[in-house]
């Protein structure tokens, strides 16, 4: 009785497994169908998907124009829509989940970045977190805290009236808690941003996400014509790589 009892027991568990497993898998299949940016997928699904249909550059969709309306977009003569394109990618973060991720760019580097991110996926390189800022409702800070890669947000450098790359579409932040913009004053004191990054500030020191010139990712944007924040003399940004 016993053993007729544990093998059916086993036979109920495995179906319910499978269940589990064959639901699991058509949730994957729809997100990557519907693009649900932010979404954890199987590699199986990606597999019946289709990897290519993952890395792709496309106009602005009107969903994601209407999203980024009075946030990363503002009426401006310098960047207009069809100077831009949507991202979709696919990224693996440092505990082997993969992600839908999303961006926007400028159309210039689009295919560029979209080699790039094929490249770092392949790779299983760790990227935390990969959704336009206008989830954070362009709050550069609220996204850098979530570390949040992105690219396109029409802004100026801070303090200052200059367009930053970021408003042409022309620069990545990548992993940006870990890897955060540090600036020492006239006065001696450090500024960091994100402010929660401060624990990440000494490069000498380990974390999970950090980008440094052995890093994959920093030889792969410099091989492809970027320039890292990390290499500036007066301040370091060691998220950002421009075009």
């Amino acid at each position: 009785m016993k053993t007729t009892f544990g093998h059916a027991a086993l036979v109920l568990l495995f179906a319910l497994f499978a269940g589990a497993v064959e639901c699991r898998a058509d949730d994957d299949l729809q997100a990557l169908l519907t693009w649900q940016a932010g979404a954890t997928v199987s590699a199986s699904a990606v597999n019946q998907y289709g990897e290519d249909r993952c890395f792709t550059a496309i106009a602005i969709p009107d969903g994601v124009w209407q999203r980024m309306q009075g946030k990363t977009y503002q009426p401006n003569p310098t960047v207009k829509r069809s100077d831009l394109r949507y991202l979709k990618v696919l990224h693996w973060d440092h505990d082997n989940r993969i992600h839908i991720g999303e961006m926007v760019c400028n159309a210039t580097i689009a295919q560029v970045l979209v080699d790039i991110f094929r490249e770092l996926y392949k790779m299983k390189y760790p990227i935390e977190r990969m959704l336009l800022p206008d989830v954070y409702d362009a709050d550069d800070e609220r996204q850098m805290r979530d570390n949040n890669t992105s690219c396109f947000c029409y802004r100026v450098v801070a303090g200052s009236k200059v367009l930053s790359k970021h408003a042409l579409g022309l620069a990545v932040d990548l992993n940006p808690l870990y890897n955060p913009y540090v600036k020492v004053r006239k006065d001696g004191t450090v500024f960091v941003q994100p402010s929660t990054g401060k624990p990440f500030a000494d490069r000498k020191k380990y974390n999970r996400y950090l980008i440094d010139r052995n890093d994959p990712a920093y030889r792969l944007f410099i091989k492809k014509g970027f320039k890292w924040g990390g290499d500036w003399k007066n301040v370091k940004d060691y998220q950002h790589f421009e075009y």
